[in-house]
């Protein structure tokens, strides 16, 4: 298989090249700075440098490919608009592209869980059709996965929720620096529900959409089937450390006056922020949580590594890194 991917050098690309490499798959991948990529390069991915808004640099990719992977993606934009542009506006252009290649290479869209919406307490979400996103994020990868539906060409859409693991610096890093001192917030009272996904289950859940022409016109969530409220996530990060962590509750009007604050100041000052006035959307909902059961049906995919592995081996990589220091 020949994949085109975007999103190389990121954190789930960077171990979606791995595995596609180890499986023996052929890759060219789109990178912003060849510089930065060089490392892949020199593993046998062929590079074309461009973006999202680059066509030309997007036919060129697609050339061979027999599939493309879309993983690349804005998670921290100055407003709205911003968002739109990358991740619909930015799929569309995949999409185009795509559709005009020699082989209508099949799109895997890695969405989000945000584009779907918060869950029910006690029942995780099976696929798409009842979404309401809560956020600009959200509805930014709604709407790719709108262009998409719309569009008659094949694809599979795929909704992880958050991901961890080795070389992650956005998810859990903050959240293991808290843990490490002793005393760590949590939203509410902490029993929201969350599922979890570790980043090389993610990747494999990739290949197996790229393998899997079962799953065109598909939208699955992936993630590992063990649910965890918000709380127990953090004291399981404690005890991963061998530490005992001190939880301290933050009421939902002190989580969004303080989100409106460092909205406001990035907006002012044109910065790229994840920390929004609509990201406390997110953190007080009953649950965020996804059923994996329907993928799983249709290509054999399991998650293999469940929470305690994985932040075990997550730590161990914060380690190695020097990034609890």
């Amino acid at each position: 298989m020949r994949v085109f991917l975007t999103g190389a050098t990121g954190f789930v690309g960077g171990h979606l090249v791995d595995r596609l490499l180890a499986g023996g798959h052929g890759l060219t991948a789109l990178v912003r700075s060849p510089a930065k990529a060089a490392g892949l390069a020199a593993r046998g991915v062929t590079l074309v440098r461009g973006d999202l808004d680059d066509r030309a640099a997007l036919r060129q990719g697609m050339a061979e490919a027999d599939v493309v992977i879309h993983v690349a993606a804005l998670t921290g934009a100055v407003d709205e608009g911003e968002f739109l542009h990358a991740n619909r506006d930015g799929t569309a252009n995949v999409l185009a592209a795509s559709a005009e290649a020699p082989k209508r290479p099949r799109v895997v869209y890695v969405s989000s869980m945000a584009a779907g919406g918060p869950a029910r307490r006690g029942t995780p979400k099976r696929d798409a059709g009842d979404d309401h996103p809560v956020t600009m994020y959200g509805r930014s990868k709604l709407a790719g996965e709108t262009v998409l539906r719309a569009s008659g060409h094949p694809f599979t859409i795929l909704r992880p929720p958050t991901v961890y693991g080795p070389r992650d610096q956005d998810n859990l890093l903050t959240v293991f620096r808290a843990a490490k001192v002793g005393v760590a917030p949590v939203f509410g009272d902490g029993s929201m529900e969350m599922s979890a996904i570790y980043v090389i289950d993610l990747a494999d859940a990739c290949v197996a959409a790229a393998l899997s022409e079962r799953t065109t016109g598909g939208t699955f969530y992936v993630n590992h089937p063990e649910v965890v409220t918000s709380a127990e996530l953090v004291r399981r990060i404690g005890r991963t450390m061998g530490r005992g962590v001190r939880l301290i509750g933050i009421p939902e009007v002190v989580a969004r006056g303080i989100l409106t604050l460092t909205g406001g100041f990035a907006a002012a000052f044109k910065r790229k922020t994840i920390l929004r006035a609509d990201k406390a959307n997110e953190f007080y909902q009953e649950a965020w949580t996804g059923d994996p059961a329907p993928f799983t049906a249709l290509t054999g995919w399991e998650a293999k590594v469940d929470l305690t592995t994985g932040l075990a081996e997550t730590y161990r990589s914060y380690q190695d890194a020097g990034w609890l220091s």
